[in-house]
Parts: structure tokens; sequence; C-alpha cells
């Protein structure tokens, strides 16, 4: 079973769904000594085994995040305000206002075939927990098994049901917050501070996330007690990432000078560029997730192709105005190099 002690190089390219994540990401993040992971989320089983493909051709090591079904619809009816409060935006871009979606396991039990019947060194879920039937099935294919969390209490119960790894993401992370439960208000405790608090009830590596942009990070980091260090934001402006052009221009723009927190766009808190449909939208969001993706995901995707800023999730950790552009396998050698230096060796 692939253990994540013995990196080479301890930083790992997030999955990062909707894009971002690609085959030559994971790719480049090994061939630096370091290791990525493919985002299954939002795709079809075909798509994310044209991946797989891609990746293990190359024989290199990776991983496939997964993400947990979400719940069907709790509050239809706030739903269908939300839903309604859109209208304005379907007609500013032209397109049909979305209809409501019920319930999408993003075809979770396929996934969990595919990657067992390719043998994916690791599988990380996202948005909660496996079944112990799950990660038996995985550990029976010698799957390493990880967890997203993001708070103490998290990580205690991704523990209990045998997890090989944890990954730690503190408030800074860019993109969706790892927490368990759909309603549960995301804390702000920095990653550091949650990954000793972490260490010090668990055996088991962990990885740390949340805005982790520079060398001192990633030597702070390891010095808490983590055995690797997850960057997502760090690569959204490399040449490997399938970011979009509207996305890469707000990163790069004097004009991006926050982040919040929000379930605007999915139904679940993210972090992700203030912007009008933050401001406009976050206040009356419900938590539920996937609806709320199915409701915005359309409209998102006009904003962009229209070339526009103010309606697109714009995912990004607190670090966003330190990031650069250049190779994924340069960023993450440059990481090490620096962390090298902070530490003194």
């Amino acid at each position: 079973m692939f253990d994540l002690r013995g990196l080479e190089v301890p930083i790992i390219a997030a999955p990062m769904a909707g894009g971002p994540s690609t085959p030559g990401l994971v790719i480049a993040a090994a061939r630096a000594g370091g290791f990525g992971f493919l985002a299954a989320g939002y795709k079809t089983p075909e798509v994310l085994d044209s991946d797989i493909g891609a990746v293990a051709d190359v024989g290199v090591d990776y991983g496939v995040n997964i993400f947990i079904p979400g719940p069907p619809i709790r509050d239809r009816a706030a739903v269908e305000r939300y839903r309604e409060s859109l209208r304005p935006l379907a007609e500013r871009y032209g397109v049909p206002l979305p209809e409501i979606v019920d319930g999408d396991d993003d075809h979770f039990a396929a996934k969990i075939d595919l990657v067992v019947e390719r043998r994916v060194p690791v599988v990380s879920f996202t948005f909660g927990l496996p079944s112990v039937d799950v990660v038996a099935r995985l550990h029976d294919a010698d799957i390493a098994v990880v967890a997203g969390v993001a708070s103490a209490d998290d990580a205690d119960r991704a523990v209990a049901i045998g997890m090989d790894g944890l990954c730690v993401q503190g408030t800074e992370a860019g993109g969706h917050r790892a927490t368990l439960d759909l309603d549960t208000r995301p804390n702000t405790t920095p990653a550091i501070t949650l990954v000793r608090e972490v260490v010090s009830r668990t055996d088991i590596p962990v990885i740390a996330a949340g805005g982790i942009c520079d060398g001192r990070a990633v030597a702070d980091n390891l010095a808490a007690g983590a055995v690797a260090v997850q960057i997502g934001t760090a690569l959204l402006d490399s040449d490997e990432a399938g970011t979009s052009t509207v996305h890469r221009a707000a990163l790069r723009s004097p004009s991006s000078t926050e982040t919040v927190v929000t379930r605007a766009f999915s139904g679940r808190p993210a972090r992700a560029l203030r912007n009008d449909f933050t401001d406009t939208y976050d206040s009356t969001a419900p938590a539920e997730y996937p609806a709320v993706h199915h409701l915005t995901s359309p409209l998102r995707k006009a904003a962009a192709a229209a070339g526009g800023r103010d309606d697109v999730n714009l995912w990004a950790g607190t670090s966003f105005g330190s990031i650069g552009g250049g190779s994924g396998a340069h960023i993450i050698a440059d990481l090490w190099a620096q962390s090298q230096h902070s530490s003194g060796r």
C-alpha cells in the first residue's frame, strides 16, 4: 500500500474539481518528486477513466479524489426561492433558468468500481466519509484511503473508520471546505493550528492544507507534524492547470483584494474571490448541495463564456496574491527549495 510518508518531496498537488486539476498537472507534480491528485468530482466515469489512463501510462504514483454524495433536498421551498432569485441572472446571460435537481450521487458507485479496477494507489474523499464497507473494499485492492477533514473532531471520526491518512484543511484553504456535514459552519482555525491538534490525537499520516504558497508555510507545517503539505491555489495559474481564462485573469488582477467563504455557488461553504455574485447571493443561499450547485452551474458557465468575473466561482485561498505562473513542477520544486532554506537545511 502506498505510504504518504515516503514522498521524495512532501508536496501534493490538490484535487481541484471543475477543471483546474488535469493529468498534466498530476504528472508535473510527480516529476518534481511530489504527488498529485486527479479530481473525480463532476466528471463521468468515462472521463475519469481517461484521466487515470493518461497518468498511469506515464508510470507515476497518483491519487484520485471522490466526492461523497450529498443528501436529498431537505428544504425544497428554500431551493425554489433561491432558484427564483437567480432569474435576473439567467435573463442577463440569455440562458434558461435551470431546473431543480432533486438528487445526484456524482456516479459514486461507478467511480469506486473504477478506482478498484484500476488499482489507483491513493483514493481520497471530500464532503464526508465513505462507509466502512467502501474502505474495506479499497483496502482489499491495496489502495490507501485518505479523508479530507476540517476539524479535530472530524479527524477522530475518520480515524475510527480506518483511514490511512488525513488531509487537514485550515480556514485559509481555497475552494470547498472539507467539512463532513452539510450544515456545519466552518471554523476559522488556521491550518498549522489544526495540524498540531490532529497530530497530537493520531499516529496516522497528516497532510496540511490551506494557505500554503511559500516555503516558510511548507517548513512550518512540516515542523508541526504534517508528513506533507497539499497546495491548490499555488498551482491555479500553472502551465498544466485547466484553470479558465477568466479565473486566471482574476487571480492576477489588482482589483482582486479579498476572499470570502460562501455557500452561494454550491450550497456548501467554499472560499472564493469576492465578486458581485458572492455579495448578492451569499446571504440567501440554502445549505443544499448538490441542488444549489446544479442551479448555478449553467449560469456560471454562461458568465465565464461572456468573459466577465462578476458571476463566476473564482475559488482561491487567502494567499492567492503571492502565486505565480510557470510549470507545476517548477512551482513545487521552488517551494521545496524555499522550505529547505527556511528550515536551515
